[in-house]
């Protein structure tokens, strides 16, 4: 695997150990200034100011974990399938499977990410 494959593909796993621990201030670290994350029954999220006012605020999941089930990697493009199970913040226990598609910057941040549920509008 080429380095900057292993690197993308390590920047998406730290993502993944950030987001579970709601470390937002580190996991809005690992995307560039203007990125664009666009996910299902929300505008798309733009920049720093934006992915945090969605990781404080606006997400509906309170807490979990997910588990990476497959990663892949190739060029400036790391896709990701696997299963988050937690609890919303109505206090609704969940267990779906999700499907992310990072794109990366040359300096290895994400400048995009598309996230999809397999479930209704999570």
């Amino acid at each position: 695997m080429s380095t900057e494959r292993t690197a993308g593909t390590e920047q998406v796993r730290t993502y993944y150990k950030l987001v579970d621990a709601q470390d937002v201030e580190g996991l809005i670290a690992l995307f560039a200034p203007d990125a664009v994350y666009r996910r299902p029954g929300y505008d798309p999220m733009r920049g720093h100011d934006g992915l945090r006012v969605f990781y404080t605020g606006q997400r509906v999941i309170e807490s979990g974990r997910h588990t990476i089930t497959s990663l892949t990697a190739q060029d400036d493009r790391v896709t990701v399938s696997g299963v988050f199970e937690g609890r919303l913040r109505d206090g609704k226990d969940v267990s779906l499977e999700f499907a992310d598609f990072f794109t990366l910057t040359p300096e290895g941040l994400f400048q995009r990410r598309d996230t999809f549920f397999f479930a209704p509008l999570v």
